[in-house]
């Protein structure tokens, strides 16, 4: 019988050294796949979707994939590949799409859930400042230190199957929140947001064939503040309970102002410590 605590200690590790499994070496992503099928066999929970337990905000630990891919929109997108051969391409893809963001730093992902609603929110960073030698006579090997920021949130209605072991999952609208750019976080706020449901309903009545995806997020471990999920194709995401909160974060406490005003605080208490 394994030791459960060491195996998720190891497995934490292995998450924490590697970026979350995103620079995971492929020792690494082979002993986290082991200790991963550990825990899954020890499961004793078969139906973990119906359990309250689950409900909450779950911070991402680890993953075989890209981190974005436990958005349900993505998920979604997935579950719209008819055959395997537009699976390969949708994978390659999902490649291209963290190699075009390779300048920016992936924060915070979460998924928090209700009893019948999953929230994704997706952190991100990104300098808003080009490298100064393009533009300066002296030499320095960075930008300025004011970045673009904001989360990518997306929605949905989770259902769970009639085992209890994994979620229906009805994408519905995808927005940004917390933006720090001045103006456009004011449109944002104001309820600009994609309705991925809407548009699909509309593809479905006027493209034959079509139909709105609803992919299935399977739960294969549940128990000590961890949780283990697959997506349809077997890709896995580590989970790790924080709170039992089920409301998606506010980012009422982010200024639209781009880090500029935390870059001036910054220079005037290290430097100036001029205070009125």
């Amino acid at each position: 019988q394994p030791n459960i605590l060491e195996t998720q200690t190891s497995l934490l590790t292995i998450a924490s050294s590697s970026d979350r499994g995103q620079c995971a070496t492929t020792a690494e992503r082979t002993a986290a796949a082991a200790l991963i099928v550990t825990l899954e066999e020890s499961n004793s929970n078969t139906s973990p979707t119906t359990d309250s337990t689950i409900e909450g905000t779950w911070e991402l630990l680890y993953s075989d994939t890209q981190l974005f891919r436990s958005s349900p929109f993505f998920m979604a997108g997935r579950a719209v590949c008819a055959t395997e051969e537009e699976a390969k391409q949708y994978d390659w893809f999902c490649d291209m799409h963290r190699e075009a963001l390779a300048i920016s730093r992936i924060g915070k992902v979460r998924q928090i859930i209700s009893s019948a609603r999953m929230t994704s929110e997706f952190e991100v960073k990104v300098g808003s400042v080009p490298f100064l030698p393009d533009f300066t006579p002296f030499a320095y090997s960075g930008g300025l230190p004011v970045t673009i920021e904001g989360a990518i949130v997306s929605t949905a209605d989770i259902t769970p199957t009639r085992s209890g072991s994994a979620w229906e999952i009805f994408m519905d609208t995808v927005e940004i929140k917390g933006s720090n750019i001045p103006f456009l976080r004011q449109i944002l706020d104001n309820g600009l947001k994609l309705k991925s449901r809407d548009l699909g309903t509309f593809l479905e009545e006027n493209v034959n064939d079509y139909t709105n995806p609803k992919p299935i997020f399977e739960t294969t471990y549940l128990g000590n503040n961890m949780r283990i999920s697959r997506d349809q194709d077997g890709k896995v995401f580590v989970y790790g309970k924080t709170s039992d909160v089920t409301e998606p974060t506010t980012y009422s406490n982010v200024d639209s102002d781009m880090g500029v005003t935390r870059l001036l605080e910054g220079i005037n208490d290290s430097i100036f410590k001029f205070y009125i």
